[in-house]
C-alpha cells in the first residue's frame, strides 16, 4: 500500500529557517510563498530541492553573455526574456497557489505568451529555457527538470556546460518529446527554433572567463 501524501497546513506561521522544513512532506506554491528563509529552493512535484549557493562569478558571466544578446534581439518584439531569480510555476490543472506543486527558477527563460505573466513571474511553460550547469547541480535535479520541461511543453531547452564550454539544445517534437541537437562547442554558433533569426556564437558566450 502506498504511503498517503502529507500536506502541510496552509495556515501555518511563516517559516524563517530552512531547517524547519520537513522534507518528507509535499508542498505547494502557497507554502512556498510563506517561506521567509534566505536559502534558494525550487519545488518539483511538491518536493523541495535546495538550490546551490549564490551562482559563481563564471556562472553569472555566462548568463549575462547569453541573456544580453537575447534581450537585444527581442527589443520591440512581443516575446520577453527573464533571468533568475524568476519564479516559473507549472500548474497541472488548477492555477490556484495551493494546487501548484512545481516552481522552478530557470537561469534564463523566454515567454512569448504574455497571458502567462503576472506580478509573481510566469504561470505555465516558457517557450525557451536556459539552464547553466555548475558543480552544485545534481543528476537527480537535472533529470527532474528535464522531465518537467518536457511534460509541460517547453518548446526549447538549452543546457549550457561551463566546464565543457558547450551548449546542447533540446527541441520539443510533434509528439511532445525532446530531441537533442549535436553538442555545440567553441567556434560554432547556435540558432533557435523559438527565436527565428537569432544566432549566438559560443566564443562570445565563453569569452574572458579567467
Amino acid at each position: 500500500m502506498n504511503k498517503p501524501v502529507s500536506y502541510p497546513d496552509l495556515h501555518d506561521e511563516p517559516v524563517r529557517e530552512f531547517n524547519d522544513i520537513d522534507a518528507s512532506l509535499t508542498y505547494s506554491y502557497a507554502n512556498y510563498l510563506n517561506w521567509l528563509f534566505q536559502d534558494r529552493v525550487e519545488l518539483i512535484k511538491g518536493k523541495i530541492f535546495k538550490m546551490s549557493p549564490a551562482p559563481s562569478r563564471v556562472h553569472q558571466e555566462i548568463s549575462r553573455n547569453i541573456f544580453n544578446p537575447i534581450a537585444n534581439f527581442l527589443k520591440n518584439q512581443y516575446c520577453k526574456v527573464y533571468s533568475a531569480p524568476f519564479d516559473v510555476r507549472f500548474p497541472k490543472e488548477s492555477k490556484e497557489d495551493k494546487n501548484v506543486f512545481t516552481v522552478l527558477q530557470p537561469d534564463i527563460c523566454v515567454v512569448c505568451d504574455r497571458s502567462k505573466l503576472d506580478d509573481r513571474g510566469c504561470i505555465g511553460a516558457p517557450d525557451l529555457v536556459v539552464e547553466i550547469l555548475s558543480p552544485g547541480n545534481t543528476k537527480v535535479e537535472l533529470l527532474h527538470k528535464y522531465q518537467v520541461y518536457q511534460e509541460f511543453g517547453v518548446r526549447e531547452y538549452w543546457v549550457v556546460s561551463q566546464s565543457d564550454q558547450s551548449i546542447l539544445i533540446y527541441t520539443l517534437n510533434e509528439f511532445g518529446k525532446f530531441q537533442p541537437s549535436k553538442i555545440f562547442t567553441l567556434s560554432e554558433k547556435v540558432t533557435s527554433s523559438v527565436l527565428l533569426g537569432f544566432e549566438l556564437a559560443l566564443d562570445d558566450v565563453f569569452q574572458d572567463l579567467d
